[in-house]
């Protein structure tokens, strides 16, 4: 199995961020503006699409303003059964963020282009927390064909 990581610092406080990651209205501000279901119950099942297809989410796990957890139900095949994990803690004035998309069969092309779309999609969420106004879908970085 491999998993994607990343760490991203954000100025502001965990709680801002925490409900960023747990409000369908925190989500649509930074992933896509097409997010329904509840992220704030563990049992919940969030539901994400985009232009091009989508995917749900069951919420696994939840530490208010340290860690989600969530488990694909739905979505492309590479996905199923795969964790989003987010574990959140304070250093000095930012929220750190360390993010893993966990249990990756393989390696697979498909991974490359969902790694650099994190990246993409976890600035998006610094810029929502930071100023009030992120990049969600449709509206996101388009890095290439896949988008």
């Amino acid at each position: 199995m491999v998993d994607i990581l990343h760490r991203v610092a954000i100025k502001s406080s965990p709680a801002e961020v925490y409900a960023a990651l747990t409000t369908v209205e925190g989500l649509a501000g930074w992933w896509t503006t097409d997010t329904q279901g509840k992220g704030s119950d563990v049992g919940g099942v969030l539901r994400f699409r985009f232009p091009n297809g989508g995917f749900d989410m069951k919420t696994l796990d939840l530490d208010p303003d340290k860690h989600v957890l969530w488990e694909v139900v739905e979505g492309p095949e590479e996905w199923i059964g795969t964790h989003v994990d987010w574990n959140l803690s304070q250093a000095d004035d930012h929220t750190v963020i360390l993010f893993k998309h966990m249990g990756w069969k393989e390696p697979v092309e498909f991974m490359h282009h969902c790694s650099t779309k994190w990246a993409t999609f976890l600035m998006s969420l610094k810029s929502l927390v930071e100023n009030g106004q992120g990049a969600p879908a449709p509206d996101d970085i388009k890095v290439d064909n896949w988008n």
